[in-house]
This record gives structure tokens, C-alpha cells and sequence, in this order.
């Protein structure tokens, strides 16, 4: 049985796929008003279209989670830290994958340091790479990476594949973490260039200097260059640099035309600040993710950022 905390549209679409595999899954819901629709018309406004199936079971009782071996954390990765710091203590000891993409802006850790800092005792897996919900709700071939340190990598592999998503297994969490949540800022980025008219030729050398600057932090906290050219780190770039879908690079594509961003949750603004600190806290040098963290907090112009990048010492690639 799984438990998955957050009914989000990704924590659902993952939900829904185990569910429709045969998994009894228990979705927590903190929403009240989302709950009880939820529970009335059997959707989530988040995911339209989508049916939840039967053995999808909702529960807005953290204690529900309690009965299942495994539970998916499937928050922003901004609230994982409150919301571990609330759970229940049975929560903390079942096997705990989290499914944020991101680096926590108060301690700068990613979703394992986390987990352990607030007492897990179970396996702590990370699941990321190139996926949007409403793919993985409507049973559409994924492909995504877990990541973790520990004997259970393999049964967390077989318990949380199905017909149509394919987990491949990794031990080297820290590049897991890192790409996946690096790859959001960069994805920002990305929709700058495309939202201020700069092409699709920028575009291209935006993501391939980006993804330098995610392999220069990521091997200097000792990931393994491999996991950043797979699915967690390359695959999920690309995917996130180059679809509408992706909410990171629609809210830099508002920012680079000058209009409103969508209402949603952005990781890499928060990712793009908390990685500046590193990067200066390591000597690490990052200009795009720099860009991305000035721009969020106001601190710099599109255009005196676009000067900036554009004027910087020639050099061997």
C-alpha cells in the first residue's frame, strides 16, 4: 500500500498511475474544500479530464498514511521542512520518496538532507526526471529516475513502476536532487529568451551554458557526472526548457515579454537564490542562475541582465 502526501496535480498523476496499476494508493489532501470535491466528483480540478480511479482512496488524515508501507512527498519543496516537522512520528518511520524539485532556501539542503534532519529512519529516495502530471495521469510512456543510498533502491524501484512509467535506479541521490532542481532555473531562463524575441539559436546556447553551470555545482558536492546527463539532469532540462507545460519556463516567458505571470507554484525562483548562495559559497561560477536570482528579487533589469551575460570575458568553452 502507498501513501502519497499532497494532492497536487503531480502527487495525483502519480496517484492515478499506481492506482491504475493495481496499487492501493492513499492521497492526503490538506484542503479541505479540494478534499470534499475531490471526494464528490471523483477529479481534481488540477488534473482535469482524469477520473480518479477506485483504488485511489483520499483522506484528508494524516493518520491514514500511517497503514502504508511507502509514502510519496509530493509538496513544494519550499514546504517539505514545515510539513515533516508536523508528521505524525509513524510518517517518519515508513519509507519516504520525495517528488520536490528544489533546494530548501533556509538551510540549502535538498529533499534527503531534509528527510534526515527531521528524523526519517526509513529508506529516503528521491523521484525525478522529465515529466509533466497530466502525461503520467493519462498513462502516457514516462520514464524518471529514484535515487537512494540504501538496500531498499531496488524493491522502491518494482513497487513504484508501472506499465507506463519506468523508474531506472540510481544511488547517487546528491546529482538526483541537483539536477532536477538546477534544471528549473535554468527552464526560467529559458523562457526569458523565447518571451523577449531573442530565438530559438539563444535558446539553445541558453540551455547548453546552463547545463555547464549545473555540472560545475553538482560535481563540486559530489555528484557523478553520468547522473547529470541522464534522466534527472539533461532529460528533465530539456523537457523543462522547451514545453509550455512547464511552469517555470512560462512564468521567465512572461518575464521576458513584459506580462503577467500565470498564477502557479515556480520552484526555480527560490532554487535560483538558495544556488547563488552555494555557488558563492564554493567559488562557483554561475551567471545564468546569478541572472535568474537577481531578476527575481528585482535587482537587476532584463535588459542590464542580457548586457551583463552578453559582455563577459571571451573564453575556451
Amino acid at each position: 500500500m502507498i501513501g502519497i502526501a499532497g494532492a497536487g496535480a503531480f502527487g495525483t498523476a502519480l496517484a492515478v498511475a499506481l492506482a491504475h496499476d493495481g496499487r492501493e494508493v492513499w492521497l492526503y489532501a490538506r484542503d479541505p474544500a479540494q478534499l470534499q470535491e475531490m471526494q464528490h466528483r471523483r477529479i481534481n480540478p488540477k488534473l482535469p479530464g482524469i477520473t480518479l480511479p477506485q483504488k485511489l482512496h483520499l483522506t484528508g488524515n494524516l493518520a491514514d498514511l500511517a497503514i502504508t508501507e511507502t509514502v510519496l512527498l509530493a509538496m513544494p519543496m519550499q514546504a517539505m521542512r514545515a510539513f515533516l516537522a508536523s508528521a505524525p512520528p509513524d510518517l517518519l518511520q515508513k519509507d519516504l520518496v520525495a517528488c520536490s524539485k528544489g533546494i530548501d532556501l533556509t538551510t540549502l539542503q535538498g529533499p534527503g538532507s531534509v528527510m534526515a534532519a527531521a528524523g526519517a529512519t526509513g529508506a529516503r529516495a528521491m523521484l525525478t526526471g522529465p515529466s509533466f502530471a497530466s502525461d503520467i495521469a493519462r498513462g502516457l510512456p514516462t520514464a524518471l529516475t529514484l535515487a537512494c543510498a540504501c538496500p531498499r533502491l531496488e524493491a522502491l524501484q518494482h513497487l513504484l513502476s508501472t506499465a507506463t512509467l519506468r523508474l531506472y535506479r540510481s544511488e547517487d541521490v546528491i546529482g538526483a536532487e541537483l539536477g532536477g532542481a538546477l534544471k528549473n532555473v535554468i527552464a526560467i531562463a529559458a523562457g526569458i529568451v523565447i518571451g523577449a524575441g531573442f530565438g530559438d539559436s539563444a535558446r539553445a546556447a541558453l540551455i547548453t551554458r546552463g547545463y555547464a553551470e549545473m555540472s560545475r555545482l553538482a560535481s563540486s558536492l559530489g555528484a557523478k557526472p553520468e547522473t547529470l546527463a541522464g534522466l534527472s539532469g539533461l532529460g528533465d532540462l530539456i523537457l523543462t526548457c522547451t514545453s509550455g507545460q512547464s511552469r517555470n519556463f512560462t512564468h521567465g516567458l512572461a518575464l521576458g515579454a513584459g506580462t503577467p505571470a500565470p498564477e502557479a507554484t515556480v520552484e526555480g525562483l527560490a532554487t535560483a537564490r538558495a544556488a547563488t548562495r552555494l555557488a558563492r559559497e564554493r567559488g562557483i561560477d554561475m551567471p545564468v542562475t546569478s541572472m535568474v536570482a537577481r531578476l527575481a528579487e528585482n535587482d537587476i533589469t532584463l535588459g542590464e541582465a542580457v548586457r551583463e551575460l552578453m559582455s563577459r570575458p571571451l573564453k575556451q568553452e
